[in-house]
């Protein structure tokens, strides 16, 4: 009976050995396991915003749709988040289908006010649900959106209370970048070159107009351009040969915004662009031109005229390049841009002056746009580009995380 019970204690004993060894055995396989896939690098998440409730809404979609093709499927996941003209958010399913007149595969509609929600929710909100794996939900934003409630800051700022990266310009620089009022006023203090301009409120232009068109005429003289200070694509801009054509000029730009911009028109002016890349050491382009079909580029001459030209590299003596090329960064600097700009200036033909015209912190962005035109006639194609954007957002997030965010002495998050 002794004997017996020995032996069964020994059965149990080895057993419970053999039981602890395969469990010993599954934990090792489990570590490897998790070291082997530690040690494939994961592809990046890039969450793409495109559409928007803006005048450019049609154009973002184009933009976008060539960013999401030049990316490379081998290193990034990509997360469409497409924004109808209503506002509303599409996540899932196929959002830039549905918003170019496809039907999308049950799109989820995020249709309540953000701005009441908190931090937390506005990042669960804006980077879709956390992933069963732990990893990321979605590791940068992308934003291709062009104009107002998109490219002026608001969208910036509500990326940055989801604490998410993200491409392009930050809060402050973005809304100047779109005001083009703030704008030139910012440039012309740091010393950059612009045309003789005034500004009007739109509710001073309807109680006082023809004070306001005596001061414009006054002042700034024929012919001028009057453009809403708010918006991009050249939407809302005449340009005014004689007081006749004032008024009207006016009520076009005041139903746009109610900051209007008069500038002088420079005679002869040859359109120069010029992109710049880059954080705080950033770096221009060569230079490109735009000849517009038209008069000037307007919305028509950009994007439907087909008698419009773009010449990259612009034809331009040495030393006009590289004028171009640092009054260029110097306006990006100006503004603290980050990631990405095009610069536009106005060249005087006959006196070969040079002004800068304005800043376009989300620039076009469709294969064909002057944006990664010039980079790439500069050596940089548009995949690298794309790369070199991505890589900024995520460098200038993380500069972020060393600053304080409290009186204690720790440095980083409180």
């Amino acid at each position: 009976m002794v004997k017996q019970d020995a032996r069964e204690a020994r059965k149990a004993h080895a057993k419970r050995a053999s039981r602890k060894s395969h469990a010993k055995r599954a934990q090792q396989k489990t570590r490897r396991t998790a070291r082997a896939a530690r040690e494939i690098p994961r592809k990046v998440r890039v969450g793409v915003i495109f559409g928007g409730k803006s005048g450019e809404h049609e154009i973002s979609l184009l933009s976008a749709q060539s960013v999401m093709r030049a990316m490379n499927k081998d290193k990034y996941e990509i997360v469409p988040i497409g924004i109808t003209s209503e506002g509303r958010w599409l996540l899932g399913g196929d959002p830039l289908k549905a918003l170019t007149g496809g039907q999308a595969t049950m799109p989820q509609l995020l249709q309540a006010p953000l701005p009441r929600r908190t931090s937390a929710e506005v990042s669960r909100a804006l980077t879709l649900d956390a992933r069963p794996s732990g990893e990321p939900p979605v590791d940068v934003m992308f934003p291709v959106l062009h104009g107002p409630l998109g490219e002026d800051g608001t969208v910036q700022g509500l990326l940055e209370l989801a604490d998410v990266p993200y491409v392009g310009a930050g809060v402050m620089s973005s809304a100047v970048g779109m005001d083009k009022a703030a704008m030139k006023d910012i440039f012309r203090s740091h010393g950059l070159p612009v045309v003789p301009y005034r500004v009007f409120l739109r509710r001073r232009w309807e109680r006082e107009p023809f004070a306001v068109m005596a001061q414009i005429e006054n002042e700034i003289g024929f012919p001028c351009f009057v453009k809403p200070a708010n918006l991009g694509s050249s939407v809302g801009i005449t340009k005014v040969h004689d007081h006749v054509e004032l008024d009207a000029a006016l009520a076009e730009a005041a139903s746009f915004d109610r900051k209007l911009l008069v500038e002088w028109a420079v005679p002869q002016a040859r359109e120069i662009e010029c992109s710049v890349l880059g954080n705080d050491d950033p770096i221009a382009s060569l230079p490109g031109e735009v000849k517009p079909g038209r008069e000037f580029y307007d919305y028509e001459a950009k994007y439907f005229d087909e008698r419009t030209q773009l010449t990259v590299p612009a034809l331009l003596s040495d030393e006009m390049t590289a004028h171009v090329r640092k009054l260029a960064i110097g306006a990006f600097k100006a503004l603290d841009c980050a990631g990405m700009a095009r610069v536009d200036f106005l060249l005087a033909s006959e006196t070969n002056e040079l002004y800068v015209s304005e800043i376009n912190t989300i620039p076009g962005f469709t294969a064909v746009s002057m944006y990664p035109r010039m980079w790439e006639a500069s050596g940089l194609p548009y995949p690298e580009l794309i790369d070199r954007l991505i890589e900024l957002a995520l460098e200038r997030h993380a500069d972020k995380k060393r600053s304080r965010t409290s009186r204690d002495s720790g440095h980083g998050e409180a």
